[in-house]
């Protein structure tokens, strides 16, 4: 398994990083929205929809995601609620099992709408921006970065789980693990990008919500794979499962760093 991800990852990221950066954006926002709909796929089987629903849904998410590339006002709302959902997902997720009463159809659909078109929204207006190369790859070593902070923290030092109920596998030395790696990536570009001290302290505040949404948003996923009776979204990826499997953490992440953003710079 662990050889199966390494070497899936070793495939993935160069082309993944490559479209993040290389794209013009017009071709960027077409590319990740067809990753974010394979997600939404996924997401459909999350709600034991049938093949008419999960077409259904998609259509929805296509027409959501080009109503948010015509109207930039919207978009930003959008991005707000989307913040506002995660923080309503993270009390589901802390009273789950009693919050699974609240997870059923048709309320889990409406989660992976909020959960996937304004984070495919959000990814593109991180990068759209003065400096926005350097802000999207700190968004995506913040969330790497969280995953591989816990993963090796929660080896080394895990003893007390985290929420059994919903994952099983972590804990809280691993939760620990990985925001202390995600003060550490803020504080990095904070001197990378030679910020005064209250830039800095903005910045790394920014760094350690987004660990913390980073987290909430694989936790979410893994809530509702385990109402659903799953252990990956899917198997187009050997070694990781499923695109929403990987993106998962995204899905919060994005929102939550693209507000910081815009409360710290207004971009």
């Amino acid at each position: 398994m662990l050889k199966q991800r390494i070497l899936t990852a070793a495939l993935l990221a160069p082309l993944a990083l490559a479209a993040l950066f290389l794209l013009p954006q017009y071709w960027l926002a077409w590319v990740l929205g067809a990753v974010f709909c394979y997600g939404g796929l996924e997401w459909a089987n999350l709600c034991r929809l049938s093949a008419r629903g999960s077409v259904l849904l998609l259509g929805v998410m296509a027409a959501a995601m080009w109503g948010l590339m015509a109207s930039p006002v919207l978009a930003q709302l959008a991005v707000w609620l989307a913040v506002a959902f995660w923080c309503a997902a993270l009390l589901l997720v802390l009273k789950y099992p009693v919050s699974a009463r609240f997870c059923e159809n048709p309320m889990r659909i409406l989660f992976g709408l909020l959960a996937l078109v304004p984070a495919w929204y959000a990814m593109l207006a991180v990068r759209d921006n003065e400096g926005g190369l350097a802000f999207l790859l700190m968004l995506l070593l913040l969330v790497w970065g969280a995953d591989i902070g816990a993963y090796a923290a929660g080896k080394s030092f895990g003893r007390n789980k985290l929420l059994p109920a919903v994952s099983p596998g972590k804990t809280r030395e691993g939760l620990w693990g990985g925001l202390v790696t995600c003060v550490l990536i803020g504080l990095a570009f904070s001197l990378w990008l030679e910020l005064p001290f209250v830039a800095t302290v903005q910045l790394t505040v920014l760094a350690l919500l987004t660990g913390l949404a980073s987290v909430l948003g694989d936790l979410l996923e893994s809530m509702l794979k385990r109402e659903r009776g799953i252990k990956d979204s899917g198997r187009l990826l050997p070694g990781h499962g499923g695109v929403l499997d990987r993106i998962d953490s995204l899905t919060a992440a994005a929102p939550v760093f693209a507000v910081g953003l815009t409360l710290i710079w207004g971009i």
